[in-house]
């Protein structure tokens, strides 16, 4: 394990993560920050033992940070799933020494819907694939909101769980 980081970089490729209980969808995007793309889907259930698989992907797609989206309610408050995320993220950052911010993902599944549905996806085709599209509105929404405030935004991996209903704005 390598020693992680929150210097978020302004530039490279980054990827994200959407982190399910059953899939991890997984998306990267160009150097520049401006196409993305799905990468692929893995199974959830043994992350902890995917390390190898992570500093891989680091490596040969040549990663300088991970976004990982954080699911939370509508009111801005945290659920279970939301600490798994969390420990997720910081595990990946510890994991592959890259920096990993937290991304709020409301709304990605059912954007990740409605392109699948408008590509003409099968229900078996969107089964095997909407995680990995999930990650890619996730990064889009990322590089988007970056884009528009002018900073990096989310939350570092390492920052402290917000006290119920704090928001991550």
């Amino acid at each position: 394990m390598t020693a992680p980081t929150d210097d978020f970089p302004l530039a490279g490729r980054l990827a994200s993560i959407d982190f399910g209980s059953v899939r991890i969808g997984i998306a990267i995007c160009d150097p520049d920050r401006i196409l993305a793309s799905p990468l692929e889907v893995r199974a959830a259930d043994q992350w902890k033992q995917d390390g190898d698989y992570y500093r891989e992907l680091t490596k040969s797609e040549r990663i300088s940070a991970f976004v990982v989206g954080l699911p939370i309610h509508l009111d801005g408050g945290e659920s279970e799933k939301s600490l798994q995320a969390r420990e997720f993220a910081r595990w990946l950052s510890k994991t592959t020494g890259k920096p990993v911010r937290l991304f709020d993902e409301r709304f990605t599944t059912a954007d990740a819907n409605n392109r699948m549905r408008a590509a003409g996806y099968s229900r078996q085709g969107k089964k095997k694939r909407i995680d990995a599209v999930a990650a890619l509105v996730i990064l889009e929404s990322f590089i988007e909101a970056c884009r528009y405030r002018g900073e990096i935004v989310g939350k570092p991996s390492s920052e402290p769980i917000p006290s119920k209903g704090e928001s991550i704005d």
